[in-house]
Order: C-alpha cells, then structure tokens, then sequence
C-alpha cells in the first residue's frame, strides 16, 4: 500500500438539491459523499427549488446546512431577472453570484442586458460572479470582466473553441478564470452515446478534440477541476423524459490522480501532483477566497482500484465511470484535526462542518 497526503481538496461547483431535490442529495448525503472523494469544503450551486434568489431561501438553505452537513459548505447565490433587487442583500450570506447564460431548469437563465447591468453594477465588488457560458456566451462573459474591471469565472468550460478564447483572454490580461470537470476530460460524444441518459449532461460531452484541448490548457489555462456534482436517480434518468446531469464528488479525485501516474489507455502522465493541488486546492481557494482549514488533510491509497457503484454515499448511486480502474482511493480524511472519515465511514456528526462566510 502506497498511501500519499494531499490538503483537504475544494470544490467550487456541486449541486446539493437543497431545497427541492432531497430525494436525489441533501446536505448530509452530499457532504458525505464529498469526504468519500477527499473533498473538505464544497460549494452549492443555486438553481433549486425554489432557487436561492431572495434572503428567505438562502437563508433556509444555510440553516439546513449547518445542521446537516460532514464538511464546510457556501452556497452561490442565483442572479434572476425576478429577484436582481435583492443582490445586495444575499451578498452577505453568500460565495459568489451565479450568472446562467445557458441551459439551466427553473427561473435563473439570464437573456437580457438590463439584468446582467444590474449583476455587475451591484453585486459586491469583492465578491466572485462565476457563469455557465458556452460557447459565444463565454465571449459575452469576457466582454463584461472586460467592461467592468472585475473577476469572472467561467463552470465547466468544455469545448476547444472556450477554452482557447480563455486562453487569448488571460493573454491580455483580463481578470478570467475557468474550471473543467472530469467527466468532460475523460468523456466524448462516443462515451455519451455508449451510456445513454447516464452520460447526459450539461454542457454536453464534446468530441475528442474537445477533449484533446481541455487536456492541452490543463497546466496553463485551466485553473479549477471542478466535479459539477449533478445527480439524479436512476428512475428519473431511465424515464421518458431524463435530466441531465451526472454524480461526481466522489470520482474526482481518483480520476484526476489517474491522469497523474497514467493507466494502460493514457500512458503519460497528464500532469504533476503539484499541479493537481492547485487545481484542487490553492486555486479554488484563492479565486473564491475561501478561508483556510488548518490541520486538514486526506490520506490517499494510490494502489489501482475500480470503481463501482455499491462504493457510493451519494444517494443517487451510480456514476458514469462504474467499471472504470483508477489510482487513488481516499482511505481517511482529517478536519480541523480530527478524523471525520475513515475507509469508506464518516466518523463524526451531522452539523460539523461550518458554514462559509
């Protein structure tokens, strides 16, 4: 047994269903699931049900959580053209903005000029405005970072034709940032059409040169892996009408280690350990300014395993890698100093983890 130490990992994109989705994850489930893939502090993204748009639900959220969550949890606040009067009043009580550009569910898709003003004029200059842009949108979110002077970070960046407009962007020096997730580094169209719903997700699986690029920009332009943590049940995803979106809080880690010592289909090592730290670690921490967790740390049996379902703490229970062989399985994770999960057991109590700010 080889085991290595890795700080407590972050992630800033996890869907946490809280309220409105209990049945597919709720605080504790999802938690859970996160120190199962060596995760200490996650961020919920806020397109529930009701969406966290106005002081009352956000607040209802932050109760839940501290009362149920194994880990630290911030949860983003969702810009809608409904609710855009109270920004300033869920500033305090959140990480960051969510800005959808793009295909979301519910009420916070913003298409109108009037309502992206008011999100850069008055949400909080020190706070993040993170966007699900694709495609020309990530050239919409640029143009703003751009005409405001101030941060944005674009989700789960996907295609070639994003990434190198970040890329041409950050060469200019403009305040952007980006995060890619798993799924769309070890994932294409044909793994889309082999899983059925199971690989459906927002954005969509692109094609290998997509693939090809995200790996390209992984030590330049890339700044964040991010899981989007998205799951629904297997009845919802085998039902006529499917949702997109797929479970990923406790792969992230074990995938991306993967790519650090290589496996029969990826040979070379795709990146350094202290590249997959900052990735995981200091860049989330730094662009989100999250505060820092003192004696936290994980402990990672780097011997191959395959991963299978019957391994999960997400309620939903199954991910698109079942059957796949990877490297680094989370054997404990310490927070604060104490051992909040050992060997595939959470080993302390509901409402443990704080709450972020």
């Amino acid at each position: 047994m080889t085991i290595i130490t890795l700080p407590g990992l972050i992630d800033v994109h996890t869907h946490l269903r809280v309220p409105g989705g209990e049945h597919k994850e709720d605080f504790a489930s999802g938690t859970a699931a996160a120190l199962g893939g060596g995760i200490t502090m996650i961020l919920g993204m806020p397109n529930t049900s009701p969406p966290l748009t106005t002081p009352t639900v956000l607040q209802s959220a932050r109760t839940q959580a501290a009362a149920d969550s194994f880990c630290d949890v911030g949860l983003f606040a969702g810009a809608s053209p409904e609710h855009v009067e109270y920004l300033p009043a869920l500033a305090p009580n959140a990480v960051a903005l969510k800005i959808y550009l793009n295909d979301t569910f519910g009420p916070l898709r913003v298409e109108d000029v009037p309502t992206l003003r008011a999100c850069f004029q008055n949400w909080p200059q020190d706070k993040l405005i993170a966007m699900h842009a694709e495609k020309q949108s990530v050239a919409v979110g640029i143009g703003l970072a751009a005409t405001y002077n101030r941060p944005v970070h674009f989700c789960h960046i996907s295609r070639r034709e994003e990434i190198e407009l970040i890329a041409d962007a950050k060469m200019r020096g403009l305040p952007v940032t980006c995060e890619v997730t798993p799924h769309h580094l070890f994932l294409n169209q044909a793994d889309a059409a082999r899983l059925g719903p199971l690989g459906d997700m927002r954005p969509l699986l692109g094609t290998p040169d997509d693939v090809a690029a995200l790996w390209e920009h992984i030590n330049s332009t890339v700044d964040c892996i991010a899981t989007d943590h998205a799951p629904h049940t297997l009845a919802e995803k085998h039902s006529a009408t499917p949702p997109p979106g797929v479970a990923g809080l406790e792969t992230s880690l074990a995938l991306m280690l993967t790519a650090v010592n290589g496996r029969p289909t990826m040979p070379q090592a795709k990146l350094s350990l202290d590249r997959l730290i900052e990735l995981m670690h200091s860049n989330p921490r730094r662009i989100f300014n999250l505060p820092e967790q003192p004696d936290t740390y994980i402990e990672v049996d780097m011997q191959p395993y395959t991963i299978q379902n019957d391994q999960l703490h997400s309620k939903c229970g199954w991910t698109p890698f079942a059957g796949m062989q990877v490297n680094g399985r989370v054997q404990r994770v310490y927070l604060r100093g104490d051992c909040v999960y050992e060997q595939g057991k959470i080993m302390t109590a509901r409402g443990s983890g704080q709450l972020i700010p």
